[in-house]
């Protein structure tokens, strides 16, 4: 079943990508420096371009002139996952950074109709712009027959058209010395720009005489030099632009209306454009620098060129409707299209619901079959042992009976009639056992057995007269909930360990986070709180984290015991067990975890001193390692303190006395006092030995209340006087 799933999981799946898959896009960055009608062409074009190659996605960004916004822009693009940028930057040198960081991430790059001070590009493509202002110039000297003054509207400063059509324009003006330039005005490529410029130089030269032409860089200076003459009042100039766009208040409709005297071509070629770029990114041959032709616009073929620029306009409108229908058509298709796989899905889907359903109610049936054949065949085998058992039950519950009557018994120690109690209890209760499992045969079932093995109370609490170790034993905590297991864990315990005990993980917590025992043995089964949580829980606890853990259970499988482990138990020991191996583990954990014993290594003046071997120490754990670092860090920087108690260093620690002492004691072997003395004189001999300041001064910067306490407490542990400690001169 789950199976069959997954197979028509994975078919729908195949079937909805191969109906959505797109091939492989281009995607092609377009930065424009400025957004103006000739702009507009060219966008168009490229668009139109796109129509032909249906893996071109385009992505405009155009800058208005700001070479911020376009550095901006390029960097943004680039951001995107462009495969290709096409660029007209908008001065020479301020947008060549960006166009080199584009390049340097193996990105493509065409800069079109301005040039950029860069090497870092693919390709170039644009007109000549210098042979535009040459020409330019060459007409207005003809136009006035080598005579007039004229005034040049320049575009943006720094863009490479105006500085190649200003200095191809006045090249050709100096071979004509009866044409006089009487200004050259500084603009921005903007008909508002142009306007204010000349109309502020003509109120500044009213008397400067008559102006015979101005040269606009392209129509939309011209034009707003034109609307400035003519507030002006008086005899209007000739004006001569750039651009030569077809379309309303193109430069072509401007002369043929006569409101420019010429205009010049500055081919857009969009389509051109766009081929180029899908050459490079297709691995094509292309050439590196394209230069695009053009033409002088007159009176004399402004009537042609104009029908001829409309012509191709109307029929790119045509070509843009098409395509747009064409789009819907093929949006329809898809849609209808994606309808059927959906249909299709569902009906694949319905097919297997169905087979689900039916494999479902198949597998049902072959489970209940097996189950009642499980429960038929453990009920069997319930029976078969019990059968077995019953017999060494009454070889051993008989004797037991008699032997209570007899005066050995009756007069025994309290410790052997606790034993004898508990195995006499247990054996009864196992008979009653063996005996359920006997009706389950006649009429029972196994869950009713189960149910009974779940509910059976197996112990009551015995009591055990306190032996009372000595004063510095080990605190081991016993956690179980049955009663006999806890009386005879401390039949084996009482006399070596000081014990404790908890009926369940939860109180075992409270006990282990309150007392801080040295040492953990924890049943595994426990209602409220299982052994292998409340494991976890003591080793998440500052408090508790160091205890070592024997989990004691009955689950002996391989699994169990690595569940054990996980959790974080020290040892994992299964039941039955012998006293000998509990107390061996017990013993052989409660010497290994003293970690601190080096904590303030020490030396005598003459040699140095090597900590004596001790057992093999366990890893600390993350929890005792920030334990470690913390407490001996509040002890140094409190060490001048003669005051500090363990009170102090408890509250630091944010821990009770009760629970510090525990646990320093526990992880070192020695109090928090003893590793308070410790460090001190550990501080005081390093002082002896490297600084030049009296053994008073001394005793009273490590916490010693006084010298002579300080003299003893030294000589004790390193056999010498202070003074004779320091390094001889």
């Amino acid at each position: 079943m789950h199976k069959l799933n997954i197979c028509i999981t994975i078919l729908l799946l195949a079937l909805l990508a191969s109906c959505s898959q797109d091939a492989k896009k281009y995607r092609i960055g377009v930065s424009q420096c400025s957004d103006d009608i000739w702009r507009d062409k060219q966008n168009s074009e490229l668009k139109i371009g796109a129509y032909f190659h249906d893996n071109v996605e385009l992505r405009f960004a155009a800058a208005y002139d700001s070479d911020e916004r376009q550095i901006q822009q390029i960097d943004s693009l680039v951001g995107t996952g462009i495969d290709l940028l096409i660029v007209a930057p908008n001065q020479v040198s301020t947008i060549s950074p960006a166009i080199d960081r584009a390049y340097d991430k193996g990105i493509p790059v065409i800069v079109f109709e301005r040039k950029t001070n860069t090497k870092k590009y693919t390709a170039y493509m644009g007109a000549d712009n210098y042979e535009m202002g040459h020409l330019m110039g060459e007409y207005v000297a003809t136009r006035l027959n080598d005579r007039g003054r004229i005034i040049e509207v320049m575009g943006l400063k720094g863009s490479s058209p105006a500085i190649e059509r200003h200095n191809g324009f006045r090249e050709a003006i100096a071979e004509h010395p009866g044409i006089q330039v009487v200004a050259t005005l500084q603009g921005d490529w903007t008909e508002p720009t142009a306007y204010n410029i000349v109309k502020q130089w003509l109120d500044k030269n009213k008397d400067a005489g008559r102006i015979d032409l101005v040269f606009g860089m392209n129509d939309r200076t011209a034009m707003g030099a034109r609307k400035a003459f003519k507030e002006v009042g008086g005899a209007l100039p000739l004006f001569c632009g750039i651009d030569g766009l077809p379309g309303e208040n193109g430069g072509i409709r401007l002369v043929q209306d006569s409101l420019l005297d010429a205009s010049y071509i500055y081919p857009t070629h969009g389509d051109q454009l766009l081929q180029l770029a899908v050459d490079i990114l297709d691995g094509k041959p292309y050439e590196k620098e394209t230069k695009l032709m053009s033409a002088l616009v007159t009176q004399d073929n402004a009537r042609v060129l104009l029908m001829e620029g409309e012509e191709i306009m109307r029929q790119s409108r045509n070509l843009e409707q098409l395509h747009e229908k064409a789009s819907q058509y093929l949006d329809q298709l898809g849609n209808q299209r994606t309808l059927i796989f959906v249909a299709l899905a569902a009906i694949l889907l319905l097919l297997a619901l169905l087979a689900g359903i039916y494999m479902y109610y198949l597998q049902r049936a072959r489970i209940q079959d097996e189950r009642i054949q499980m429960e038929r065949e453990q009920l069997d085998f319930y029976t078969q042992v019990s059968h077995e058992l019953r017999t060494p039950l009454t070889l051993i519950e008989g004797p037991l009976a008699q032997l209570a009557e007899t005066p050995d018994v009756k007069h025994a120690s309290e410790e052997a009639s606790n034993l004898f109690s508990i195995v006499r209890r247990n054996t009864h209760n196992l008979t009653q056992l063996i005996n359920k499992m006997l009706d389950a045969q006649v009429g029972g079932t196994v869950h009713d057995l189960n149910a009974h093995l779940e509910t059976q109370n197996l112990a009551t609490p015995v009591p055990v007269e306190d032996n009372k170790p000595d004063e510095d034993a080990s605190t081991v905590l016993i956690v179980d909930d049955n009663a006999d297991i806890r009386a005879y864990l401390r039949t084996i315990l009482q006399d070596k360990y000081r014990l404790l005990e908890a009926e369940d993980g939860k109180h075992g917590l409270d006990i282990a986070r309150e007392q801080v025992p040295d040492l953990i043995v924890s049943d595994v089964m426990m209602p409220v709180m299982n052994g292998l949580e409340f494991c976890q829980q003591v080793k998440k606890d500052l408090v508790s984290s160091h205890i070592p853990v024997i989990l004691l259970t009955a689950r002996a499988l391989e699994r169990h015991q690595i569940e054990g482990y996980e959790s974080g138990a020290d040892a994992y020991i299964t039941k039955p067990f012998s006293p000998e191996l509990l107390l061996a583990r017990i013993d052989n954990l409660l010497h290994s975890r003293h970690q601190l014993k080096d904590l303030w290594s020490v030396k005598t003046a003459s040699e140095p001193v090597e900590a004596p071997a001790t057992v093999a120490a366990p890893a600390p754990t993350p929890i005792e390692d920030a334990f470690i670092s913390q407490f001996k860090k509040i002890v140094e920087e409190r060490l001048s303190d003669s005051n500090l108690s363990v009170e102090d260093l408890a509250a630091d620690m944010g821990l009770s006395r009760v629970q510090l002492y525990r646990k320093v004691k526990a992880l070192t072997g020695s109090t928090p006092v003893d590793l308070l003395r410790k460090a001190r004189l550990s501080k005081a001999q390093a002082l002896l030995q490297a600084s030049t300041l009296s053994v008073s001064e001394i005793a009273y910067q490590v916490g010693f209340a006084s010298p002579s306490y300080f003299t003893k407490c030294y000589k004790d542990e390193f056999g010498i006087v202070p003074g004779e400690a320091r390094k001889p001169n």
